[in-house]
């Protein structure tokens, strides 16, 4: 589903590599976890895969589903199946939660030569999945993420997920500054989701949220590189002993 082959990527603003040969493939109903040392990489990974602005790729591909996406702008890639939950999402004052949500669906729905969703439809559907996330009718009324804590942003992230339906789900951080029932509900959220036409690429620090989204594999980054691969058992590894072994083995 999601094919990276030797990627560089460096900053626009200055000539620093940071992905150094990046080779991952997450083929359909599987979930791939990537954890590492700050500045390892990783975030930046997420950021060019979503096509966001400030990078060059130097060498290297990425396909979806068979289509080359490194020269569609994020909207289109968006629109192919990809999704990208931030690490800290963004507030946008005076754009309802309700008309973001549908303004969205209908303008990938409109992508992909199908009709709008009705109001109707909806509603029904947006109250649907906003229950299983427990969010009530205020928070969808209110200004995207405004006001919003830590967990009620990624809680709306995964809402916006379960509403677009993409083919590939990645998950920057999405754990980051969330109490334990906030990460169990966004936990919940994203396994709803799971199945055999869906992949996804969870990254993250820590195994506590690997404890409630259960990989089945784990990659190691380090210095722009996966430096190992192998299943949840190396989460565990990492979180008992750290990344110093690793780093050692692979230099």
């Amino acid at each position: 589903m999601l094919k990276i082959n030797n990627l560089h990527v460096s900053l626009e603003d200055e000539d620093k590599e940071i992905l150094k040969g990046v080779d991952l493939t997450v083929d359909a109903g599987t979930v791939h976890a990537i954890m590492g040392p700050n500045g390892s990489g990783k975030s930046t990974l997420s950021y060019v895969l979503s096509g966001k602005e400030g990078y060059n790729v130097t060498d290297g591909s990425v396909e979806l589903n068979g289509d080359n996406i490194m020269d569609l702008e994020p909207e289109e890639r968006a629109a192919l199946g990809l999704f990208l939950a931030f690490q800290y999402p963004i507030e946008i004052p005076g754009v309802g939660n309700m008309t973001f949500l549908r303004t969205a669906l209908n303008a990938q729905r409109k992508a992909r030569g199908e009709d709008e969703i009705s109001a109707t439809d909806f509603l029904r559907l947006v109250r649907e999945k906003a229950a299983t996330l427990k969010i009530d009718s205020d928070m969808l009324k209110r200004p995207v993420n405004v006001g919003f804590s830590g967990g009620e942003k990624k809680r709306n992230e995964i809402l916006q997920m379960a509403m677009l339906e993409p083919k590939i789900c990645i998950l920057d951080e999405t754990d980051s500054g969330l109490d334990v029932d906030a990460m169990k509900l966004v936990a919940n959220g994203v396994n709803a989701l799971r199945n055999e036409g869906r992949g996804f690429l969870v990254i993250t620090h820590y195994q506590r949220l690997l404890d409630h989204i259960k990989p089945d594999v784990v990659h190691i980054m380090a210095d722009g590189k996966i430096i190992k691969s192998g299943g949840p058992e190396l989460a565990l590894e990492v979180e008992n002993n750290g990344y110093s072994d690793l780093l050692d083995e692979a230099s």
